[in-house]
């Protein structure tokens, strides 16, 4: 999702400026540690029917996705790795604000149910008018709407249980390229396939 392409069509349209070199919200009066914080948002209403997968983009997929659609519940509006995630760092990749909030990293991973009703309060409106903290701990479902993944679907390095084999890599504090985070768990493998990928 290239925020640009979102406003021009009228998508998105919540008020951003720069503040000290870094992306400012000013409806959430916070700092946007990426583009996509508060557009992921908007993956039901792009896709439209069906099951739709948003994931961050500091993640390394070691497994077929298929599986992962493949344990969705119908009877969720989306499903997550309900995190207890509370990191007491100040800062994160690459220098960007560490924040702190309901529901940390549920959003990092999301399979929407784009069908189900629960799902029509998430409107454009909704995306463009509260706090992106309201967004990130699903404001518009209740509770018994929001499905689990196991924490292979979204495991976080440095905080997750290292006895887990994960299917995605959450590289949450900052990828291997990044300076301090060369020699994370799981570093050699996503430079391998970054390899892969280049050629």
């Amino acid at each position: 999702m290239v925020l640009a392409d979102l406003r021009q069509r009228g998508l998105y349209t919540r008020p951003t400026s720069r503040k000290d070199g870094r992306l400012w919200d000013e409806i959430s009066e916070a700092p946007m540690a990426t583009e996509f914080a508060c557009s992921r948002f908007l993956v039901p209403h792009l896709a439209g029917s069906g099951w739709a997968l948003f994931m961050d983009c500091d993640m390394l997929v070691r497994r077929d996705l298929q599986k992962l659609f493949k344990v969705a519940d119908p009877t969720k509006a989306v499903m997550v790795v309900k995190h207890n995630h509370r990191p007491l760092e100040a800062t994160k990749m690459d220098g960007q604000a560490q924040l702190r909030y309901a529901r940390k990293n549920w959003s990092s991973v999301m399979l929407f149910n784009c069908d189900h009703p629960a799902n029509k309060g998430l409107t454009i409106e909704l995306v463009n008018k509260v706090p992106g903290r309201d967004l990130h701990r699903f404001c518009w479902l209740e509770d018994e709407h929001i499905g689990e993944l196991s924490t292979e679907w979204n495991w976080l390095v440095g905080h997750s249980d290292p006895a887990v084999d994960p299917s995605i890599v959450h590289f949450t504090d900052g990828t291997p390229a990044m300076p301090g985070y060369e020699n994370c768990a799981y570093a050699d493998e996503w430079r391998s396939e970054l390899i892969k990928w280049a050629t």
